[in-house]
């Protein structure tokens, strides 16, 4: 159902919007989850509505916002983002599959792949010189997380979201029932910058077990994907699931949302003498049963146990390679279990060789010379933001023209140790694609347009850390880091399929794909 806008282009409602656009192509829409808590068993919900709007021909964008997930009360701290929302995709993907979604029809999308772009920048700025402090928090309330001392992000992130369905040129937004401030919110603002009002489509909460809503941040309300059998028992057995009580039951709740469209029946499960198995096609008659007490919640509880089990599955399967482990156990690090150098010791290894210890900077090559003791150096005075330009010496002279150093922006690592080189200190290392193949092609990696020198260099993920004031020779941080530096098949400068960015963008180079970085 739309949120009820006003009149479109073609005059009317959203349904009217809805048949309009169907008679002309089909439908784009997305759904968006933020990168926060691991995802509990109420993502069936959406998942099952997913896989409905492709057999209808729908074109289906999912977005895992991860810049939504450390807005909202920083619920995703910078230096896990990258890896809850790796886990976040592992695990979407899982509950499709599990439920026979065909993934290859699916387009897939992070955040940060577009909203660190200038152009969506300056529309967040555009849209907060529009947006009332009262409607921010309104449209906020139900999705951002209520703390006594509220943050500007949380101000910020119904903005975000409502550019969203701009950025992903979709017809349509789909969401829970929570999100329907937030929708409003989309529908009022949007037009204020240009930009067409959006269709709107929601799907009911599902109760968690405790009576109120299923949150990621309360475990007692919730049964993970991952949770084992054990868990699924235990969590079951303490629901609220009072005899003859529909009212928020959440237990007849997930049979309701999540079971009964994912299998059009459900089955409880009794011994004989209390009457035998019964199957229900319905779910009303299955809650008038139960309210008048003809089911037993320790009945429904086991035959929601057993059915639940059956989905979770494939998706424990899945999850029980030790690659996957490792990624759950690295997203959601268990805090009694850290060690004192894993809680910000600088030195420790190898938690903590991360790119966010290279302090890389956008240089300006203010001048280029030959080395004078050298045919293959060049030595270069590089502008990083400082009082004085850096000396940087390159081995670039049989591979880049020296007119074409002069004035360029390159990306410069500014926090390796002072070396001599032919007699001359270097200061920095310009940051180079090279080819894998012969003849040796080298390029210098290109910062996007409109950078300043001095502007930092992170990788995705990873902006929150802290650089080294300098790195240590003998520990090797640059040369393990430097391993996995890789041009991607696009020509985007990536650490482990992370891009390197700016505020205004990703880093490149001209033509290297699949290049080394060094």
């Amino acid at each position: 159902t739309g949120t009820g806008e006003g009149p479109e282009r073609d005059g009317g409602g959203p349904g009217e919007k809805l048949m309009s656009i169907l008679k002309e192509r089909e439908l784009r829409i997305y759904w968006g989850t933020a990168t926060t808590g691991k995802p509990h068993v109420a993502y069936f919900v959406p998942m099952s509505k997913i896989a409905d709007f492709l057999k209808a021909g729908c074109e289906v964008t999912i977005l895992f916002a991860d810049l939504h997930a450390y807005l909202d009360n920083m619920k995703a701290p910078w230096e896990l983002l990258e890896l809850r929302t790796r886990y976040y995709e592992t695990v979407i993907k899982a509950v499709l599959e599990s439920i026979g979604v065909p993934l290859e029809k699916l387009k897939f999308v992070r955040g940060t792949d577009y909203q660190l772009s200038r152009e969506y920048t300056l529309d967040v700025y555009r849209l907060s010189s529009m947006v009332t402090q009262h409607d921010a928090k309104k449209a906020g309330a139900e999705v951002v997380k209520e703390v006594e001392h509220p943050l500007l992000s949380g101000l910020l992130y119904p903005s975000l979201q409502a550019l969203d369905e701009e950025y992903l040129k979709v017809d349509a937004q789909f969401g829970g029932v929570d999100q329907r401030k937030i929708f409003t919110f989309a529908e009022k603002y949007l037009p204020s910058l240009g930009y067409a009002k959006r269709i709107h489509l929601m799907n009911p909460m599902v109760p968690g077990l405790t009576g109120s809503k299923m949150s990621s941040s309360e475990e007692d309300s919730k049964i993970d994907l991952l949770d084992r059998k054990e868990d699924v028992k235990k969590k079951l057995k303490k629901a609220f699931c009072e005899p003859g009580n529909v009212e928020n039951n959440g237990v007849l709740s997930f049979i309701k949302h999540v079971l009964f469209p994912l299998k059009s029946e459900f089955v409880v499960l009794r011994e004989e003498k209390w009457g035998g198995n019964k199957t229900y096609t319905a779910y009303e008659a299955l809650e008038k049963d139960f309210a008048e007490q003809v089911v037993h919640p320790g009945d429904l509880k086991n035959s929601v146990e057993v059915a639940l089990n059956k989905l979770l599955d494939p998706i424990r399967e899945k999850f029980n390679s030790p690659e996957l482990k490792k990624l759950t156990n690295a997203a959601y690090p268990d805090p009694s279990k850290a060690k004192p150098a894993e809680k910000g010791t600088k030195n420790s290894e190898p938690e903590n060789v991360v790119p966010s210890r290279l302090d890389i900077r956008v240089g300006k090559v203010i001048s280029v010379e030959k080395h004078p003791d050298a045919d293959s150096l060049y030595v270069e005075k590089i502008d990083v933001g400082e009082p004085e330009p850096r000396t940087v010496v390159s081995g670039l002279v049989q591979f880049v023209p020296k007119e074409q150093l002069q004035d360029r922006l390159v990306v410069l690592l500014c926090n390796l140790k002072p070396q001599k080189m032919r007699g001359v200190e270097s200061q920095g290392m310009v940051l180079c694609a090279s080819s894998l193949g012969e003849p040796r092609l080298v390029e210098p990696l290109d910062p996007p347009a409109g950078c300043c020198a001095g502007e930092r260099v992170y990788v995705e993920g990873y902006e929150g850390g802290q650089p080294d004031e300098e790195l240590k020779p003998k520990k090797k941080v640059f040369e393990k880091l430097q391993a996995d530096f890789r041009v991607s098949e696009d020509c985007v400068a990536q650490w482990k399929q992370r891009n390197f960015l700016t505020k205004l963008g990703r880093v490149s180079c001209k033509s290297l794909k699949g290049g080394s970085i060094s």
